[in-house]
């Protein structure tokens, strides 16, 4: 196995402890809005979606400014530290739309961060095993939501409250900011009258079907908040969903590294459209399984079928951009998946409350089926000279 320069696996740990923070709460949350605060299926999408969709453009600006001289170092440390200071407080929220604002700070913590971080490990490591570094950052990054979950379930074994779990996930929040502060060199600054013009006719034609198609897999993918709400209504006790969240986060943490690798050697396409028509025949299922262990089998696999291609997707756009335009194409990349995540948020909850589980997860997956057969056609149209 080639040996990864350390950027990748510090800035994979300082993933590893930021999801341990996040996941303490995320399977927890939708539980929370539903029976502490009584919001329903269309309140959850909309806080789900807002808050992503509301910092897509700042997620396109901060890689911009990456690449115009800003440092990447300032920018992921200013985007964890603004996440981890704000997302404990979600422990004393008192109605959904303290939930939605909070909510929406963290993410102007992640728009900060994503694309300068991405650009940052990209431009670490050689292009030949660029698969294999953003596998194992996305491995961690799931390993630190095998472990959150765990610790949220200890807890409230131990007879703490959500909202008292909430506020301790500031502990390896705090610890993941002192790690990327003390423990990692920043980068060399990019020149800034280096940066091409930002337009869209001058990014590779692979790399505009990728985001194109990646968007309309965040238009029509399930969001987690509904397949924790999904385990919620079909029985499933409280102090299990910690726990399956756990099984499922340990499925993607197992199936990134080594997808991520596959696309090293066997090509980024094959390992997307594999992975998503994959999670089509799981969405397909979803609305004709009850018995509690078929839940928890095909909730797993889902897990596993979209981490079997964020390695891919992520060293696609490494290949693919300038190499003084990776903050940019990251950004864009991120902003598109976020500009569609409300709307997909939205239509999901929507359609749960007006008409039913079945028919939401059933209309998902027909709509990643079209995104997943788009990428393909695109990607066979010839390059231009």
């Amino acid at each position: 196995m080639n040996k990864l320069p350390a950027t990748v696996v510090l800035l994979g740990s300082v993933s590893f402890l930021n999801d341990v923070a996040s996941d303490m709460i995320t399977p927890l949350l939708p539980v929370f809005l539903a029976g502490t605060l009584g919001a329903g299926p269309a309140i959850i999408g909309l806080i789900e979606g807002v808050a992503d969709t509301a910092v897509s453009l700042l997620k396109l600006w901060a890689g911009r400014m990456s690449d115009r001289g800003m440092g990447r170092k300032l920018l992921t440390v200013s985007g964890y530290s603004v996440s981890n200071l704000v997302r404990p407080l979600l422990g004393l929220a008192n109605s959904w739309g303290m939930v939605l604002l909070l909510r929406f700070t963290d993410r102007i913590g992640k728009g900060l961060r994503s694309a300068p971080r991405d650009a940052w490990l990209s431009g670490s490591i050689d292009g030949s095993l660029r698969g294999h570094a953003f596998g194992l950052h996305r491995t961690m990054d799931h390993s630190g939501a095998v472990i959150g979950p765990l610790l949220a379930a200890i807890l409230l074994a131990w007879g703490l409250e959500m909202r008292e779990v909430f506020l301790v996930s500031v502990v390896p929040g705090v610890l993941a900011v002192a790690l990327l502060v003390f423990g990692l060199r920043a980068p060399a600054r990019t020149e800034r009258q280096h940066a091409p013009p930002l337009r869209w006719s001058l990014l590779h034609p692979r790399l505009r079907a990728l985001v194109l198609a990646a968007g309309g897999v965040a238009l029509s993918g399930a969001p987690d908040v509904f397949l924790i709400l999904w385990l919620s209504q079909q029985g499933v006790p409280v102090p299990w969903i910690p726990l399956i969240w756990v099984a499922a986060h340990l499925a993607r943490a197992l199936i990134a590294f080594p997808a991520g690798r596959l696309s090293d050697r066997i090509g980024r396409l094959p390992v997307l459209i594999s992975g998503w028509s994959l999670q089509v025949a799981l969405l397909l299922l979803i609305p004709w399984t009850n018995e509690f262990w078929m839940v928890v089998a095909v909730l797993v696999g889902y897990a596993a079928a979209t981490a079997s291609t964020e390695g891919a997707e992520l060293a696609m756009i490494g290949d693919l951009a300038h190499a003084s335009a990776k903050g940019t194409a990251f950004g864009l990349y991120h902003m598109t998946v976020g500009l569609f995540a409300l709307p997909g948020a939205l239509w999901f909850g929507v359609v749960w409350e007006v008409y039913g589980m079945g028919y939401a997860f059933t209309i998902s997956a027909l709509l990643t089926a079209v995104a997943a057969l788009a990428l393909a056609l695109l990607s066979r149209r010839p390059l231009p000279a």
